[in-house]
């Protein structure tokens, strides 16, 4: 046991050194040469992580307070005998950065090492990141950036989970949680559209937020049709598409919490994904030959703030509604219930509906029914997203694929 724990002493310090090597061997790269060479080094920075590790190994605390005050003494006479004609700070910043990543490998070093290569791409990029932040971004994109993370980084951890009001559907955590999620889907398709241009970037980044959440990337995508017309047909597909992950999602959940459940659903949820997968590759081929929507320059704003506030009130009003409805009618068996949950999100009510199956309360076959209520009621819930951002003529193309998929699912039922 003695050998044992020595090794994996032995371990943590030589993570520790790697951790050194690893950011001094991409700082001796910009080090230079002769008397105006840099202070640090790979040599130096070996020493320093791994003088971090030593010091938790040996004192802990104290002695890696006491070491850190001497690294921070030395960066800063470094940083004043050194040359002034770079008055930046990353070299030194790295090396206090080297340090505290050489003590955190005493404990933790898997996130040690992980944090070192983080830290080790972010310097080498020196010449990327400067460029995109002073050329390739533009004022707004930066501007919006940083609205971004303040809804996500700052507002949203002091927002207060907890449930208030009638029926105890209003979670001010969840509604802001969920502006965040508009944002940061609309976003991606702003970065989509930059990358790979509207034709392309907007079907897939589509496909990938459904699997965060469709329906948010349904009023997204409506957003953005309604703001760029020309960028109609790639939004449709992306709006569509996101369908795909709904159904995709579906399988896994079920399967993942039943899955004699999912022997009795998978006819549906085959021919629904079948149908999504069809409506969107129509639209998305169209987005392909549309060559109005590959010259278009992304304008607007990156993150809009506006259309996310707007997709919360909405989800918040159907939840609201839906409630309301329960309270009404009363628990009249797990149908009702699911196809209310469903107008909020198809999988928790999927996931209910099959743990009772799991749990021996229903039948399999039994499930299937409540599960695809569900599935229904959240394709109401998309439609009205659809209409109420993306517009009349968003949602008339739409809808059909929204339709087709939640009826081909009951025409699975009725062939299976």
């Amino acid at each position: 046991m003695g050998g044992l724990e020595e090794g994996q002493e032995a371990l943590r310090l030589a993570v520790a050194l790697g951790i050194g090597l690893l950011l001094g061997a991409e700082r001796e790269r910009r080090k230079g040469e002769g008397p105006r060479r840099g202070a640090a080094g790979i040599r130096t920075f070996a020493l320093v992580a791994l003088a971090g590790g030593v010091a938790m190994a040996v004192g802990g605390g104290v002695v890696l307070a006491a070491a850190l005050a001497f690294v921070a003494l030395a960066v800063v006479a470094a940083y004043a005998l050194g040359d002034r004609e770079d008055p930046g700070l990353t070299t030194e910043v790295a090396v206090v950065v080297a340090f505290l990543l050489g003590a955190l490998a005493w404990r933790e070093p898997q996130v040690a090492a992980g944090l070192a290569v983080v830290v080790t791409i972010l310097l080498a990029a020196r010449e990327q990141l400067h460029r995109l932040v002073a050329q390739a971004l533009t004022e707004q994109e930066v501007h919006d950036g940083l609205l971004f993370a303040g809804a996500a980084l700052v507002v949203l951890p002091l927002v207060p989970d907890e449930r208030i009001g009638p029926y105890g559907v209003f979670n001010p955590f969840a509604i802001w949680r969920l502006v965040v999620l508009v944002m940061a889907i609309g976003g991606a398709g702003y970065v989509a559209v930059r990358l790979l241009g509207a034709r392309v970037g907007l079907p897939l980044s589509g496909l990938a937020a459904g699997f965060v959440s469709s329906s948010a990337t349904i009023a997204a995508m409506g957003v953005r049709a309604r703001q760029y017309p020309v960028l109609r047909s790639p939004a449709v597909a992306a709006a569509v598409l996101s369908t795909v992950a709904t159904v995709v999602q579906m399988v896994v959940v079920v399967g993942a919490t039943d899955p004699a459940t999912l022997r009795e659903l998978w006819p549906p949820m085959a021919l629904a994904g079948l149908g999504a997968a069809g409506y969107g590759a129509l639209f998305g081929v169209r987005a392909l030959r549309d060559e109005a929507a590959e010259h278009h320059e992304p304008g607007g704003r990156a993150f809009e703030p506006k259309t996310a506030l707007v997709f919360a009130a909405t989800v918040t009003a159907i939840l609201f509604v839906s409630a309301a409805l329960n309270d009404w009618l009363g628990n009249r068996g797990v149908l009702i219930t699911a196809g209310v949950a469903g107008f909020a999100d198809a999988h928790s009510a999927a996931i209910a509906v099959a743990g009772l199956a799991a749990g021996g309360r229903i039948a399999p076959d039994d499930a299937v029914v409540p599960i695809l209520a569900a599935f229904t009621t959240n394709s109401v819930t998309k439609m009205v997203l659809a209409a109420a951002t993306g517009g009349r003529r968003f949602a008339a193309e739409v809808w059909p694929g929204v339709i087709v998929t939640a009826a081909l699912a009951w025409a699975g039922l009725a062939w299976g």
